[in-house]
């Protein structure tokens, strides 16, 4: 049988999440089809996809550890290998404005949907507004040669056609699958493990934050201000888990230390987010910008009641009987300290709704996701469900 390969364009193919964790899916799958051959440009790709025979990893230097440096080198590999395997009939995977090439785009962030909010010093703010113009420049022509336009929600689908002129007809949503062995509700063992690797010897209620600290899109400030203000409540015992680093992450620490929040809890950057899930009793997400949110995805999938912007993508695939778990302004921290409260009185309360969205999330899987996304490649007029 004669299968044209494939080349997938992206910074970086990982296990981890976000675009990175779908993009490793997404290779993952096509590597196990019977004659296939899979080309990665990328800056990185995890040792299970590099050990497979079939796959070629063609690595592009990240000068610095910078995107800003490593973007370019990443889209004129990417163009050259999609020049090479063109003969073959191969179909090429770009994702957003990293690489122009007229075949498939996947995107799974809108610039033109955000612009840059940094904290930190001005020259931080001025590398972040110029970058944001060249994305922008890049997003625009990347989408403008795309044969088809592969959105991760309904929401990333209407930016893109509201923002950047894209024809209806041109783009398809496929929501981000899952991993149903990792994200699960744990058994009483597994918490109770899970809690103790953490070095919780008490029975306290956890919520997550999962996210950089120092990209205010994520909402991390108005969740402290929501905390403190939670936090001077009578009786108020909950504790608030927060995995992800960023340059802002040592002075936060050092914020929740001066103002005595001894409840708040900086684990760094995790890579056993799943470990982390299964200890904690809910999530929580105030994103200002997100064009979908798989950690709230995995956090639901965990059965963890969790909290996010109503503007998220994610979102769009709550039930109406989840609403109260949509936080409608991600900058009113008095609304979301109130949601907090009612989180609290909710923990250990069963709730039917929540069961069966995150069975409904944990049938959906990765290869799921990936089989839909090549029809589409393949066939994108005959979109089946």
């Amino acid at each position: 049988m004669n299968v044209p390969p494939w080349l997938i364009v992206i910074g970086d193919l990982t296990p981890l999440g976000g675009m990175d964790r779908a993009n490793h899916a997404l290779a993952l799958y096509l590597a196990r089809r019977e004659g296939a051959e899979v080309h990665l440009v990328a800056h990185r790709a995890w040792h299970d996809l590099t050990a497979l025979p079939n796959v070629r990893l063609h690595r592009i230097a990240r000068p610095g550890g910078r995107d800003m440096l490593g973007l370019p080198l990443l889209a004129r590999a990417g163009r050259a290998r999609a020049r090479q395997l063109a003969a073959r009939g191969a179909r090429v995977v770009v994702n957003g404005g990293n690489c122009r090439w007229g075949d498939v785009n996947w995107v799974h962030y809108v610039h033109a949907a955000w612009g840059p909010r940094q904290d930190g010093g001005v020259l931080r703010r001025v590398k972040a507004f110029a970058f944001h113009r060249w994305a922008l420049r890049s997003e625009r022509a990347c989408l403008r040669e795309a044969r088809v336009v592969i959105a991760n929600s309904e929401r990333t689908r209407a930016d893109l056609l509201e923002r950047l002129d894209l024809r209806p007809e041109r783009a398809h949503t496929v929501y981000y699958g899952n991993d149903p062995e990792e994200f699960r509700p744990p058994d009483a063992a597994e918490r109770a493990a899970a809690r103790a690797r953490l070095g919780w010897t008490d029975d306290r209620p956890a919520l997550a934050f999962v996210g950089a600290l120092g990209d205010l899109r994520k909402g991390f400030d108005t969740l402290y201000d929501a905390w403190r203000r939670v936090s001077r409540e009578p009786g108020w015992d909950g504790r608030l888990v927060v995995a992800g680093a960023g340059r802002s992450l040592a002075g936060w620490k050092a914020r929740a230390a001066a103002e005595g929040e001894r409840a708040i809890e900086f684990l760094g950057f995790r890579q056993d987010v799943p470990a982390v899930l299964r200890a904690c009793d809910g999530l929580v997400s105030p994103t200002r910008y997100e064009a979908y949110g798989l950690n709230v995805q995995e956090a639901l999938a965990c059965g963890l009641p969790a909290l996010v912007s109503r503007s998220a993508g994610v979102a769009e695939r709550y039930p109406a009987a989840l609403e109260d778990l949509l936080i409608p302004d991600p900058d009113d921290a008095a609304d979301l300290a109130a949601r907090l409260l009612r989180w609290r009185e909710g923990v250990g309360k069963p709730r039917a709704a929540l069961s069966a969205f995150s069975e409904r999330l944990r049938d959906a899987t990765w290869d799921q996701m990936a089989e839909r996304l090549t029809r589409l490649a393949t066939d994108p007029d005959h979109d089946v469900r």
